[in-house]
């Protein structure tokens, strides 16, 4: 027994009917997948850290120049991004690596100066010790020492001496 076909005269748009159909459904997907796609967003970022604790001046200019060998790592100087107290009361500071473009060239001087600071706080002593370590490498004498003298009225004045290595 034969099985005779009786063409559909609608079988062609059907066959169109259901290819734009599944067209316009590839079309919504791709365009959910498209819009469902995103970029991450920064929500926060920080410059690389060294923390250190200190017991007095020298101890808090040596870590200065430690935190200097750190940052240099990341192209950036150090700077203090905070003082603070550990349980056994000794000084800790949080220096943060950034880019050296943020400070302020030290101030010129003649080859023969001292360099010589007065200071009261721990971060007057950074600072001028940052400025003497950036002043002692552009002259081409990257060893630095230093000398603190504390007088009657409770200030301090640090005098740095550049040498060639």
């Amino acid at each position: 027994m034969k099985i005779k076909t009786i063409p559909n005269p609608h079988s062609g748009s059907i066959k169109l009917a259901i290819g734009l159909s599944l067209a316009v459904a590839t079309l919504a997907l791709a365009s959910c997948a498209t819009t469902q796609r995103s970029s991450p967003v920064q929500v926060a970022a920080s410059n690389p850290t060294v923390t250190y604790k200190y017991r007095n001046d020298d101890e808090l200019i040596q870590a200065n120049q430690q935190a200097m060998t750190f940052c240099d790592q990341y192209q950036a100087l150090p700077r203090a991004q905070s003082f603070s107290l550990d349980a056994d009361h000794r000084n800790v500071v949080v220096f943060e690596c950034v880019a050296s473009t943020q400070f302020a060239a030290p101030a010129a001087r003649r080859p023969d100066s001292d360099l010589a600071y007065n200071f009261r706080t721990d971060q007057e002593l950074l600072d001028v010790s940052r400025d003497a370590q950036v002043y002692c490498l552009n002259s081409g004498a990257p060893e630095m020492s230093s000398d603190i003298a504390v007088h009657t009225n409770g200030s301090k004045t640090v005098t740095f001496h550049c040498s060639r290595r």
